[in-house]
């Protein structure tokens, strides 16, 4: 057996650092577009670093704060001159926090947060309106620099509109003041009248037979095309 060397454990150390640094780098290249969309990190004094701090299993990740399975909690994308959020922001939809503040945002976000059900916190410019309206939130503040939107409220029961949801489904929140309705189980289809699960195997066959009739029709028609000539 050949004589283990002196301090060949020791050399072992920078390549296994070095290792770890790949697969880091590695892994920020899998994060979503979003959180690399903005050049830079998130804000050292942001609510966005301050609520990634409090939990030890949350990381921060270029301008989003992850958990350890990659899900975005956090976004900060402050000062990163932005008209609007961007298609990539949806990516965003499992985001607890998010800061928006010191961009020249448009005053329309009202369909930007469809689909944020987990948002708690907004961050942004003084002249921009909480989507949903003061109605949609707990709690709504304005500063000198940015306006915080706290408390998301699921208006599914102050809606005044019992009838807003068909008998077999029942009122969600699908974002700050934005309502769907959600089928309930064994129920489908247009205003969930239609009873049973979706049968996808007679939803191809139909679709397979007559895509297979029409190319034995166009075929016909073509040979006899041929024939002729």
């Amino acid at each position: 057996m050949a004589p283990i060397k002196a301090g060949s454990g020791a050399s072992l150390v920078p390549r296994a650092v070095a290792l770890l640094l790949a697969l880091g780098v590695g892994r920020a290249l899998a994060l979503p577009e979003i959180c690399t969309q903005c050049p830079g990190s998130v804000q050292n004094l942001s609510k966005v670093a301050l609520y990634c701090k409090q939990t030890p299993e949350l990381m921060v990740h270029a301008r989003c704060c992850v958990n350890q399975k990659g899900t975005i909690l956090g976004l900060d994308l402050q000062n990163c001159s932005l008209e609007d959020p961007g298609p990539n922001f949806p990516q965003a939809y499992t985001a607890v926090i998010i800061d928006l503040q010191a961009n020249p945002l448009k005053d329309n976000l009202a369909n930007t947060f469809r689909g944020f059900i987990w948002l708690q916190t907004l961050v942004l410019p003084q002249g921009i309106s909480c989507p949903g309206g003061i109605s949609a939130w707990e709690k709504v503040t304005s500063y000198m620099d940015n306006k915080i939107c706290q408390g998301q409220k699921n208006l599914c029961n102050s809606t005044g509109e019992p009838e807003m949801c068909p008998e077999n489904g029942s009122c969600a929140t699908n974002g700050p003041g934005l309502l769907q309705c959600v089928c309930a189980d064994g129920f489908h289809g247009y205003k969930c009248m239609r009873q049973g699960s979706f049968s996808l195997l007679m939803f191809f066959g139909i679709l397979g037979s007559t895509t297979l009739s029409m190319s034995i029709l166009l075929w016909g028609t073509q040979r006899r095309k041929a024939k002729t000539s």
